[in-house]
């Protein structure tokens, strides 16, 4: 594994896509960032992180042996890996609120950003970003947030966690390629944030509906059963998990 650390960069995921652009990267290599001036989350949202407090890095990964129908086991694996290292860490109560937030006391302490290197129409590879809060103990604005030092009272290594991570992923990443769909979506599922418990869905114009969230189609939308005992799949631009 070849890493790169950095004192500061404005994405770890974009300086990460630049680099694969420009020259061929063994897998696994890690770009690792004491701050980013421009961190970013899903659906185009910021990242923000006190210097040196967290862990934010990306991970290059060949991924040709995918199509775009399974595109979204890697939100599966990446979140598995990250979930296993924090339980071997000590870290209570590890759910994944869908697709890939991970959190600990109902609180959000690491998000995923994946973005897919596609060339002739094909997945070449993919970049995963990776936000963890660790050692910072002020959110200003953020109610949901949380760090691993306010839930565990413990001052991590960041480097420990890292190293974790990417072990984990490679574990993961091993039945990925070996087509194991049914044992990373079981797994997965197992670990779904309110799963088989009554909640409240918003969609983007901000109405709301109540659900029971049942699991996740091969495609990772998200199956809820609605009142009529319905089961309808949304996917990530049309609903939001309330909490």
């Amino acid at each position: 594994m070849r890493l790169i650390k950095l004192n500061a960069i404005d994405s770890t995921n974009s300086y990460l896509k630049q680099l694969s652009a420009g020259a061929s990267l063994k897998d696994y290599t890690v770009v690792q960032a004491d701050y980013q001036t421009q961190g970013r989350g899903q659906m185009g949202t910021q990242w923000d992180s006190q210097a040196t407090k967290n862990l934010m890095f990306s991970v290059f990964k060949d991924v040709s042996f995918l199509d775009y129908t399974t595109t979204f086991y890697l939100s599966m694996v990446t979140s598995l890996a990250i979930v296993k290292t924090l339980e071997g860490f000590m870290v209570p109560k590890v759910k994944v609120k869908w697709p890939n937030d991970i959190l600990s006391e109902n609180k959000k302490i690491c998000g995923i950003l994946i973005e897919n290197v596609v060339k002739q129409g094909q997945i070449k590879a993919t970049i995963i970003g990776i936000g963890l809060n660790v050692n910072q103990t002020e959110f200003a604005m953020l109610p949901q947030a949380s760090s691993l030092l306010l839930i565990t009272g413990k001052v991590y290594d960041l480097d420990e966690l890292r190293v974790s991570i990417v072990k984990h992923m490679q574990y993961y990443f091993g039945y990925l390629k070996k087509a194991e769909y049914a044992f990373l979506r079981k797994a997965y599922e197992k670990l779904l944030f309110r799963k088989d418990k009554p909640s409240t869905f918003a969609y983007p114009n901000g109405s709301t509906f109540p659900g029971v969230i049942t699991g996740i189609a091969a495609n990772g939308n998200l199956i809820v059963q609605l009142e009529d005992r319905v089961l309808k799949e949304f996917d990530l631009k049309e609903i939001s998990l309330r909490y």
